[in-house]
């Protein structure tokens, strides 16, 4: 039975930088970068699971009131599995990120938001260009015929 991945993805931009976490040892886009993410955990609503995964991933605190909704995404994998791709925009977060789960990152940076790595993951790609868009849903993996640009 065909099912779709719930993510929580966390843009964090400093000086027209994006943080990015290049993930190894996960079996999915190892050695790719990606924004912070992960998936919803059952019983948690979007924002809960930002806030943790924010917590586990980059060691920062951030409340409710600090995220702001940049823009959502369908993404479909060339394997065929879908996701859907809630990416929260923070303009205030506690403490300074750093890789506080070095067994599936090995690697932050920040990265000037026109000067994406080449190996960036697609999705990570896709909603940083929504974001700067400024659109609020797109569509990426699917025939072209089949996606919504965004808007």
């Amino acid at each position: 039975m065909p099912y779709t991945i719930v993510v929580d993805v966390l843009l964090l931009i400093r000086d027209d930088r994006v943080l990015l976490a290049q993930r190894c040892n996960t079996g999915y886009a190892d050695g790719q970068w990606n924004l912070p993410s992960g998936k919803l955990e059952e019983g948690e609503d979007l924002e809960l699971a930002m806030i943790r995964e924010a917590e586990e991933e980059i060691g920062i605190r951030l409340r409710r009131s600090d995220l702001r909704m940049a823009t959502s995404l369908q993404y479909r994998a060339p394997e065929g599995h879908s996701r859907v791709g809630f990416v929260f925009y923070a303009e205030r977060w506690e403490g300074e990120p750093f890789n506080a789960e070095p067994h599936k990152c090995s690697a932050l940076e920040w990265v000037h938001v026109d000067e994406l790595p080449a190996d960036t993951v697609p999705y990570t790609r896709a909603g940083i260009e929504l974001y700067r868009r400024g659109a609020h849903f797109g569509i990426h993996g699917w025939p072209a015929e089949l996606q919504h640009s965004g808007g």
